[in-house]
């Protein structure tokens, strides 16, 4: 039987740190970081989940006001759409923080699978035009992201 090789191409999702790339490092750093907190959200136990959630919203806040800094400072064309985003899932954050205090711990693991979901479109669409941006606007370049080889890997023909 025939066999030949087909490369594996990875596909970016929220799975994990290291899972989304733009090309600036802070950025990279702290989409990381998030996903790790939103991973922690999704695990911790009920006695710590406000203390989780209160952590993703001070990372969430401060994240996405660097980014809005950065836009207005650039003038990024998308910052209104990019930073209304923002708002909305601060503004989601804080009403799931007040349903969870209240007892309702259902809706910060709702909000986090959520979050997991919402994550990898918004930086594979607005953060990677963001960071695009602040290349050709400080280096007059773009952006480079190494990613690992692909694996290849033997199948059969007719598989």
């Amino acid at each position: 039987m025939d066999s030949f090789l087909i490369s594996e191409i990875p596909v970016p999702t929220a799975s994990g740190p290291g899972s989304l790339r733009v090309g600036h490092a802070r950025m990279d750093d702290e989409h990381d970081d998030f996903l790790g907190l939103v991973q922690a959200l999704l695990s911790a136990p009920d006695t710590e989940l406000i203390a989780s959630l209160d952590q993703l919203i001070a990372h969430a806040s401060a994240h996405f006001a660097q980014e809005d800094t950065w836009m207005c400072e650039l003038e990024f064309p998308a910052r209104k759409c990019h930073m209304d985003e923002h708002a909305a899932v601060l503004r989601s954050a804080n009403g799931v923080r007040r349903r969870t205090a209240a007892g309702d711990l259902h809706s910060a693991r709702l909000f986090a699978r959520e979050l997991d979901s919402w994550f990898a479109p918004h930086v594979q669409h607005l953060d990677s035009a963001l960071a695009t941006w602040i290349c050709k606007s400080n280096f007059d370049a773009r952006p480079f992201v190494f990613h690992p080889p692909m694996r290849a890997r033997p199948i059969s023909a007719g598989a």
